[in-house]
């Protein structure tokens, strides 16, 4: 093994290597091209380039290749990136670390933001996702706006959308003031859905969300080589139903702090440095109170506090253009569990989910971008970092030990990742190869997690201190062309995943919740490898008219011979383009085949396959005092019944839906 690590650091270091960094070169359903990362207008994330205007970020994720999002009702979906959960994944907001408070996963960290609080998304698919942490799948990272000392005074701008599946209904507003050494910007918007349809006017109980999401950002500059800027999100969803789960959200509450500090010197090597101290805290609290019938009652509130900082350095010497960034962050990690005797003599049950988990991290990332000419490019990046888990509640560490008698209760950890790509661009071509070594620590639920209940394979879990880092080698390849208004390309990515966690059934433990299948206790396979294949076509046939069709393939082994679950089937996707003045139009086609390599053992079944029709329209009209834009259409027009292999539980997805946005910007 270790001569295996030795000859890829070789590779990596002294060869081509890859883990291409892409920050959504191409968002498959905007009527908008994009070039090089999902950026949208001066106010942020929340107007053109938006098929809708006051799109979730859930959606807009959806729409990039190597993204899925697992959705367990109608809010808070989990992005996975190359058939990778979040478990795998590095997911940051501005380079802040956050963690969810729920055992269950119903707030991935991309709930606790909006639209408005953004000016872009970046995505790094493997090894190139870890600038801000470890990972194995990828990193998304969402970026706050920049700052702006503009001096253009006082802007506003308001949203308005409606959709008739559901009853959906949302409403934004933003105010900001520039000044030449001061700027302000306040925005809010509330988003509120009864249960939505599937297709046939099939209701979907519990699926019901409100959610409001209020953000401040300030900054002053004290010259013209340094400034701060103050940032703070208030995000609180309320009666959020899960279709799929058998308990529901009363209450998902975030306060997201930071304070940056930028310093920018005059005709230096160091083109900036960049330092940022933040806090979050998150209370999540899971119930089932308006389940009609259920066994027994429970209730499970989760708290995640995590205070954290990084500094950040972009350093350009000769040819080469350095990246550095030392970062770490403390996190505590608390979970309850109180089942409600249905006897009044009985006494409740009461555990630790997660019984207070404190994680320290400290590492050090570093990138060399080396331009060897015009044509050429060589990056190679290098993360390592201290990982230490340590429970805090002495009854947690009795209990886990009950399973694992020989745990402490604490877990050091060394982690190391690196990477290296090589890219060529020449004429209408581009062509980028290489490999790349991560490692990541188990998460606090595969690490600690104490009869957390599955609904999707319908067993409980525990989790297993005594986890190795699960480690991967990554290749991949990237190729484009163009011919004339006709533009190729390939993507195509390898994963081979050393001490691959998954849950094993545990025969001799008895389950918790009524009418478990039983046990699992995570446990690591030898190893797993994923394959993932995207082919992607364009052509312009003229000033007004162009189409784009992109078709996936992916495919996930285990060591012993089964499938990975939750692996995407044949994908495809193709769409019509309309765009005159300020008019524009689409029609998109999107589907999956049927899901033939499921895995049974893990609660899959055979999805079957499914096509979906979509029409998207955008006006935009110029006043003499602002700008009006109009976005409306119709979503699964032929009302398409249909679930995916990433719908737990096969929860339907929406049927027929009618959507108008309109916004207002001035001036």
């Amino acid at each position: 093994m270790k001569q295996l690590i030795f000859i890829i650091v070789c590779s990596v270091f002294f060869n081509h290597g890859f883990s291409q960094e892409k920050e959504i070169k191409e968002v498959k359903n905007d009527t908008t091209e994009l070039e090089e990362v999902i950026i949208v207008t001066r106010r942020k994330l929340s107007n053109n380039r938006q098929e809708k205007t006051l799109s979730s970020i859930d959606d807009y994720l959806e729409k990039s290749n190597n993204i899925t999002m697992i959705k367990r009702g109608n809010y808070a979906w989990e992005p996975a990136i190359n058939n990778m959960v979040s478990d795998r994944l590095v997911v940051t907001i501005d380079g802040m670390q956050i963690f969810g408070a729920c055992t269950d996963k119903m707030d991935p960290i991309t709930s606790y933001v909006d639209v408005s609080n953004l000016e872009k998304v970046t995505i790094g698919s493997g090894q190139s996702g870890t600038e801000n942490g470890h990972c194995v799948g990828g990193g998304i990272d969402l970026k706050l706006p920049t700052s702006k000392f503009t001096d253009t005074g006082l802007k506003t701008s308001t949203d308005l959308g409606y959709e008739t599946n559901g009853n959906f209904f949302a409403t934004g507003i933003d105010i900001e003031y520039t000044g030449s050494k001061f700027y302000i910007s306040v925005d809010g918007i509330l988003r509120k859905s009864d249960n939505y349809d599937a297709g046939g006017n099939q209701e979907v109980l519990f699926s019901q969300f409100k959610k409001y999401n209020i953000s401040l950002q300030s900054g002053y500059k004290f010259s013209e080589t340094q400034h701060i800027d103050a940032n703070i999100i208030y995000d609180r969803a309320t009666d959020v139903g899960y279709p799929a789960l058998p308990m529901d959200v009363s209450l998902a509450e975030a306060l997201i702090t930071s304070l940056t500090h930028y310093y920018s010197p005059e005709e230096k090597s160091l083109k900036s440095l960049e330092t940022k101290l933040y806090f979050n805290t998150i209370t999540h609290i899971m119930d089932d109170s308006k389940r009609p019938d259920v066994p027994i009652r429970m209730d499970m509130p989760g708290w995640s506090d995590t205070y954290g900082f990084y500094s950040k350095a972009d350093i350009v010497i000769n040819n080469h253009h350095f990246t550095f960034n030392a970062n770490g962050f403390y996190n505590r990690s608390l979970a309850e569990m109180t089942m409600f005797s249905n006897n009044p003599n009985e006494p409740d049950m009461f555990m630790l989910t997660w019984p207070d988990i404190r994680t320290l991290y400290a590492g050090i990332f570093a990138k060399d971008d080396w331009h060897i000419n015009s044509n050429k490019t060589l990056s190679t990046s290098l993360r390592l970092g201290y990982h230490t888990n340590k429970i805090e509640d002495r009854v947690g560490v009795e209990s886990l030990q009950i399973f694992h008698p020989n745990i402490s209760d604490r877990k050091n950890r060394l982690l190391m990742s690196l990477s290296s790509s090589y890219n060529i661009k020449k004429d209408t071509k581009n062509v980028s190869f290489g490999l790349g070594y991560g490692e990541r620590a188990p998460s606090v639920s595969e690490g600690y997690g104490f009869y957390l209940f599955n609904s999707f394979d319908n067993y409980d879990y525990i989790g297993n201190p005594n986890l190795k880092n699960e480690k991967a080698i990554e290749a991949s390849f990237g190729y484009t062309q163009s011919f004339g208004n006709l533009k190729l390309g390939l993507e195509s990515s390898y994963f081979y995943i050393m001490d691959y966690i998954i849950g094993e059934i545990a025969p001799n433990i008895s389950s918790m919740t009524i009418g478990a299948n039983g046990v699992r206790v995570y446990e690591a396979l030898d190893h797993a490898s994923i394959f993932d294949v995207y082919l992607n076509g364009s052509y312009k046939f003229s000033d007004h008219f162009s189409t784009n069709t992109t078709i996936g393939y992916n495919l996930g082994k285990g060591s012993n011979g089964e499938n990975l679950p939750l692996i995407r089937p044949f994908s495809y996707f193709a769409e019509l383009n309309y765009t005159q003045h300020n008019f524009n139009a689409a029609i998109q086609l999107e589907g999956n085949g049927n899901q033939s390599h499921f895995n049974s053992f893990y609660g899959e079944n055979e999805t079957a396959s499914y096509a979906v029709l979509n029409l998207n329209l955008g006006h935009a009209f110029y006043g003499n005092h602002g700008r009006t834009i109009l976005k409306y259409g119709v979503e699964n027009i032929l009302d398409t019944n249909y679930s995916t292999f990433a719908d737990w539980n096969n929860i339907p997805r929406q049927g027929r839906n009618f959507y108008i946005n309109l916004s207002y910007l001035f001036p």
